[in-house]
């Protein structure tokens, strides 16, 4: 589908076919070649109250094999090392 530039002002607006879904906020980059990329925004949960209050971020190691470099084992945050 090809849509054409117009200007409003001092600005440039694509108008967005009636068809498509719209986000009520984007963000906007260029990308490689002169693209204009929109990007619906999405709200960011570690700065929302309730979820960070309802979530646990503490790190559990994935891993529990043979120590590569140096590491210590049992050392974090809150076990006094």
């Amino acid at each position: 589908m090809i849509i054409k530039a117009r200007k409003v002002g001092k600005s440039t607006v694509l108008t967005v076919p009636s068809d498509m879904v719209t986000a009520a906020e984007y963000e906007v980059c260029e990308g490689q070649d002169g693209q204009i990329i929109y990007t619906p925004t999405t709200p960011n949960p570690f700065l929302d109250p309730v979820f960070v209050a309802t979530h646990d971020f503490s790190q559990k190691e994935a891993f529990a094999g043979r120590m590569i470099g140096n590491e210590t084992p049992g050392c974090g945050s809150n076990s006094g090392c």
